[in-house]
């Protein structure tokens, strides 16, 4: 018995995971859905599946059912939308104005709160579309085509759908109640219609004017006729670069919600912007004519501008030129520039440390006090020690005096030929005619001029080789460079 029991529950648990495994499998096909279509006419596998425009799938696979209907294998890959029920409708729409369809499906139909909801679609257990829910052919519909309700007005169709008209008139004569059958299973769009005349019905008056003032519409479409023959033409080569791009248009389309998304705060801030800049358009409305009339008084200001700006373009023709000529001085200038910015930076630096420590006032106070410091005191303040020479040497003359000469002489030149050249050019200067004195010895050291220091005491004669009456007038005293330097460092000479 143990050995049975064991046996039984290996058995079972290997039927729960065969089953969680086939659920799993199912679960990852998605929810198919088979539905029987009167005609399926231009439907292909891949094209999309909607539900309350959402893409939610796509069509599987095409199949011819025995009654000569479609079944349209629908499958729902994304999750929550797998729960179909038995009121559950579906219908086959243009995709786009160059053939594509798509399936647009309703799961299950409004209900009030509180209703309960129907069961569920029934799912078919063996054979064509075996693991499949079916939803049967009451519950889908098909819409006319626009291209075939075109085609009744062109010959030979025209009188074809008359000849039909006539036999099945005579056809369905006495078979009232299968032509009733007929009716409420044909394409939706006897019921479209019967809501389009209710509307027309409703807008009687509205299609009164129409009618009356389509002619005021009509007749220059009709003078027009060639635009708008080009306009058609034009439409469909537009149309067939639509069609020839329609991938690029789909993902243009699906990126579209997430731009608007994204787009949605600028359009706000937009709002805003809108908002505030009332006010400064009403300002601007109320100030609307003396805008026009600055705009007015512009026009003149403009013209007498004109030569002006003539001449400004001249210059800048000039002047382009020639700053294509100081371009290689600007760069020198700018490595020039870049170079001397480490040198600027001290120098910088130095000139704030100097305004923040007072260096250049410390800098006046050393001159200043180093002044004081040289010069003399007494109860009155400084002064400044300096004496007036009286002698032959201080006032002008164009002769030449002896002791009142200053011989310099050039870079490779003699001492006595630098005498002798500025002896000659003295000479030939002079503008009296009297008799130059005579040079005095090239070999002999040039003396300072005598004269009377404060505190010298007496007077020395200098020796000069000149004649005795000449060395009469022109009597001076001789200082030693010693006392002139006791003078000028304060000593008491």
């Amino acid at each position: 018995m143990r050995r049975l029991a064991a046996i039984v529950a290996v058995i079972a648990a290997v039927v729960v995971v065969v089953v969680v495994a086939l659920a799993a499998s199912s679960d990852d096909d998605g929810y198919k859905v088979r539905a029987i279509f009167d005609s399926a006419f231009t439907v292909i596998p891949g094209e999309d599946v909607k539900i309350a425009g959402v893409r939610v799938g796509d069509i599987e696979s095409l199949d011819v059912t025995e009654d000569h209907k479609a079944a349209v294998v629908l499958n729902i890959t994304e999750p929550g939308f797998g729960d179909w029920r038995q009121d559950a409708s579906c219908i086959i729409r243009p995709q786009s104005l160059i053939g594509e369809r798509f399936v647009e499906c309703t799961p299950t139909q409004p209900r009030a709160e509180g209703e309960p909801a129907p069961p569920p679609l029934k799912r078919i257990e063996s054979g064509e579309g075996e693991g499949q829910y079916l939803l049967p052919v009451e519950n889908t519909k098909r819409n006319v085509d626009l291209d075939l309700i075109n085609d009744i007005y062109q010959l030979p169709e025209r009188q074809r759908l008359s000849i039909i008209l006539n036999e099945l008139g005579a056809g369905v004569a006495a078979r009232g109640e299968d032509l009733n059958e007929v009716i409420r299973r044909a394409n939706p769009a006897l019921a479209e219609t019967d809501k389009v005349l209710d509307i027309l019905r409703r807008q009687n008056r509205v299609l009164a004017d129409l009618a009356s003032e389509s002619d005021a519409v009509l007749r220059p479409l009709a003078r027009d006729r060639a635009q708008v023959a080009d306009f058609l033409t034009q439409a469909r080569q537009v149309s067939q670069a639509t069609a020839a791009r329609r991938d690029d248009l789909e993902r243009n389309f699906e990126r579209l919600p997430r731009f608007l998304s994204e787009l949605r705060p600028t359009l706000e801030r937009l709002g805003e912007l809108s908002d505030e800049m009332t006010p400064v358009l009403t300002d601007l409305g109320a100030q609307a004519d003396n805008i026009n009339r600055f705009l007015e008084t512009m026009g003149p200001l403009a013209e007498s501008a004109r030569p002006a700006v003539r001449t400004l373009g001249e210059a800048a023709v000039v002047g382009t030129d020639a700053m294509r000529k100081i371009r290689p001085i600007t760069e020198q200038v700018n490595e020039l520039s870049a170079s001397a910015r480490p040198v600027a930076d001290d120098l910088d630096d130095l000139l704030v440390s100097l305004r923040d420590t007072g260096g250049i006032e410390r800098a006046m106070d050393y001159l200043f006090f180093q002044m004081t410091a040289i010069n003399g005191f007494d109860s009155a303040g400084h002064y400044l020690r300096a004496g007036l020479l009286l002698n032959t040497c201080s006032t002008y003359t164009d002769v030449k005096f002896s002791g009142c000469e200053a011989t310099f002489t050039r870079a490779g030149q003699t001492r006595s030929a630098a005498a002798d050249d500025g002896g000659a050019r003295l000479a030939s200067s002079a503008t009296r005619p009297r008799k130059a004195p005579e040079q005095p010895d090239a070999g002999e050291a040039i003396r300072l001029p005598d004269g009377i220091l404060p505190g010298s005491g007496a007077t020395a004669p200098v020796p000069d080789k000149q004649d005795e009456a000449e060395s009469e007038a022109t009597t001076t005293t001789t200082t030693t460079t010693s006392r002139l330097l006791d003078y000028l460092l304060g000593g008491e000479g």
